[in-house]
């Protein structure tokens, strides 16, 4: 499984707004190739917010990228943001030990 983890800087007070966006596009996010799972960290100290998505394949989290579907949704948001957003790939190791 491969992780792709984007942090956003909000502007003050707009993580709120952004994670309602981010909502909203939940069923088409789950329609994407190869999606598995994803999570929203917010901190409301700082104005970051972290989106993290789960692909079954780095095929399929490259995919998203390359067919335009990951930078429409940023921009979704983007009017929010004080910053470009920071993304980042990992490959997911075996989650069994929080189950432990």
């Amino acid at each position: 499984m491969y992780a792709r983890m984007t942090t956003f800087h909000t502007q003050p007070g707009m993580i709120d707004e952004a994670l309602r966006i981010v909502q909203d596009l939940l069923p088409i996010t789950k329609e994407q190739r190869g999606f598995k799972g994803g999570l929203a960290l917010a901190d409301y100290n700082t104005d970051k917010l972290i989106g993290i998505t789960l692909s079954e394949t780095e095929a399929a989290m490259l995919a998203n990228e390359a067919n335009g579907y990951y930078r429409d949704q940023v921009g979704k948001i983007g009017s929010f943001l004080v910053e470009q957003p920071l993304r980042e790939a990992y490959v997911a190791g075996n989650a069994e030990w929080a189950n432990q």
